[in-house]
């Protein structure tokens, strides 16, 4: 299967089959368990990744140091005073010249738009660590996730409940790809963008899946097999925050929603969360959640993902 990742970008999941998708899955728990009995990994020895952030983050950061750092390469951190994509040097500058040095480049920007244009003059592979767009990378450890603790994705029924955001967008495209059924419950304005909803819409139709948009939270979150949140203002929309807490506020993961799910419901957030706001203390450290694991899959999801395209 090598031949079909190694030097691929990987932008977005709607950029990969099913069965890729689930490779890179079945990757994942193999080195996940390979991690735990503590054996050491070579897979990439040698390689170096870059690390370009102009977003702050915790978990990105941390995940892709450690997962380069695990199968025994490494990875450099960029950061945003370092490069200025698009304003101080040219995207296609920047990508052309870290493609010389580097065997792969992971990106945390703003604009999709940023890892499109360095995909097309990159001859490394350019990896989505989140954009305004898609999150595809936080979606993979949140499948890894879901597969660990139910044993299997079909046929479960997944409930989004929040802001149609880069998180959503990737959702989307998991459901229509894997065959999914996935709720998303959000209020009115703040609906996932309709290019994405479409597109997964069609796509869906060819793989199975049930992609449907509810209003009310607890209509949405009926008999759900997963419950998943993000938070209502994410970042760079600071200045909408009182108005989204206004329209978000019955949409908070708490006892009583919890209560509309299945008695084996998981709880999963992508962090950071806004404790009190989108998701409750109770909940959130709760017997239903999995938001820890689900952060430290991220790690392993990656690795996966690393192993697969820069060996």
């Amino acid at each position: 299967m090598r031949w079909v990742f190694r030097g691929r970008h990987f932008l977005s999941l709607s950029d990969y089959t099913a069965d890729e998708i689930l490779y890179i899955l079945q990757t994942a728990e193999g080195l996940k368990r390979r991690w735990m009995v503590g054996e050491t990994l070579t897979i990439l020895s040698g390689k170096t990744l870059a690390m370009v952030f102009e977003k702050p983050s915790l978990r990105t950061r941390m995940s892709f140091e450690m997962a380069m750092y695990q199968l025994g390469g490494r990875a450099m951190y960029i950061g945003p005073q370092e490069i200025g994509l698009g304003k101080r040097e040219a995207i296609k500058d920047v990508a052309t010249v870290l493609a010389r040095m580097v065997d792969g480049v992971m990106v945390r920007t703003f604009a999709h738009e940023i890892l499109v244009e360095m995909a097309c003059h990159s001859r490394v592979p350019i990896i989505n660590g989140l954009s305004d767009l898609h999150h595809p990378c936080q979606v993979l450890g949140d499948l890894l996730t879901i597969q660990e603790k139910k044993g299997r994705l079909p046929e479960l029924k997944i409930t989004y409940l929040g802001d149609g955001n880069n998180v959503c967008h990737s959702w989307l495209a998991a459901a229509a790809i894997l065959g999914l059924q996935l709720t998303i419950c959000s209020p009115v304005k703040y609906l996932p963008h309709p290019d994405i909803w479409q597109w997964a819409q069609e796509r869906g139709a060819q793989s199975g899946a049930t992609i449907v948009h509810e209003v009310d939270p607890f209509v949405a979150a009926r008999a759900s097999d997963v419950l998943y949140t993000d938070v209502w203002t994410s970042m760079g929309k600071e200045n909408e925050m009182e108005e989204r807490i206004n329209h978000f506020k019955t949409f908070q993961v708490n006892d009583s929603l919890l209560r509309q799910a299945k008695d084996d419901v998981i709880v999963l957030h992508c962090m950071p969360a806004h404790r009190g706001q989108e998701i409750t203390d109770e909940v959130m450290d709760g017997p239903h959640s999995a938001v820890i694991d689900e952060a430290e899959n991220r790690l392993h999801a990656q690795k996966a993902l690393l192993a697969l395209i820069l060996n």
